[in-house]
């Protein structure tokens, strides 16, 4: 009986993972076509934001803030929230222009979303890769000191990211207005996500009210990771789980009752 219903799952995954890889293909080919560097864009958008707002705080603010090297601690801090506000733009109204995918009945609605995060996911990953790769070749980026911290971080950063899309994508389906007030949204949040900043800086009341957010603590972590010993950090590790875990049950429970309203073609 277990052997089977072990078999039965080993096969379920591996029609799930079949399904995600079809679908990044197509949105893949969708948004980025075939020609110039195609799905490269994923990765060159974050890092062209990173690197003009860090170029920017290097004639404004200095070579350092606080002992950091400037660019490569605003690269680290924007890379991340591009993570989130391209995962939340393209979680808006993404059942309605799939919905004619659901005729096969292996595709569920979550998967559209999953599709576009693990893209988005995938480029983000890229961009600090390479970031950190060519900063160091140039002596602006330090070798990371805890790699797991590092990894760490980013997934509970991500993790929040994708618990966000899946409230965002169906709250988009149940009313229009939605669409309008995301980029005002995603813009607000840049003070709670530690993109500027490090909690260390901060007065203890402020810092207090900041480690609330998901986004703060994973940031946190991240340049824990990085730079070590060197900054003061404060994290909540079971922050970003717990608002992860809350989050992407509300937004299950909502995709499920939006999927009784979409018609299948």
């Amino acid at each position: 009986m277990a052997s089977s219903s072990l078999s039965k799952l080993r096969a379920s995954w591996a029609i799930q993972v079949r399904v995600i890889h079809a679908l990044m293909i197509r949105e893949l080919i969708t948004r980025f076509g075939r020609d110039n560097i195609g799905f490269l864009w994923i990765m060159a958008e974050p890092l062209l934001f990173a690197g003009l707002v860090g170029a920017l705080w290097h004639f404004t603010h200095g070579a350092t803030e606080h002992g950091i090297n400037v660019i490569a601690f605003v690269a680290t801090g924007y890379i991340p929230i591009t993570l989130f506000r391209h995962g939340v733009s393209r979680s808006v109204a993404v059942f309605t222009v799939n919905q004619s995918l659901l005729y096969h009945r292996q595709i569920k609605i979550v998967d559209f979303i999953l599709t576009r995060f693990v893209i988005e996911f995938l480029g983000g990953m890229m961009a600090y890769l390479f970031m950190a790769i060519v900063l160091m070749i140039f002596g602006q980026f330090p070798m990371p000191a805890d790699f797991g911290l590092l990894i760490a971080g980013w997934f509970l950063y991500s993790s929040f990211c994708f618990a966000i899309c899946l409230i965002i994508a169906p709250l988009s389906e149940m009313s229009e207005a939605m669409e309008k007030f995301i980029p005002a949204t995603t813009y607000i949040m840049i003070p709670f996500s530690g993109l500027f900043y490090m909690l260390s800086w901060l007065t203890p009341a402020a810092r207090e009210f900041l480690l609330l957010s998901p986004f703060v603590n994973g940031m946190e972590m991240m340049r824990k990771g990085i730079w070590g010993d060197q900054v003061t950090v404060y994290y909540n590790i079971w922050n970003p789980i717990i608002c992860s875990a809350v989050a992407a049950l509300i937004g299950l429970i909502l995709c499920r009752r939006v999927r009784r309203m979409l018609t299948v073609e």
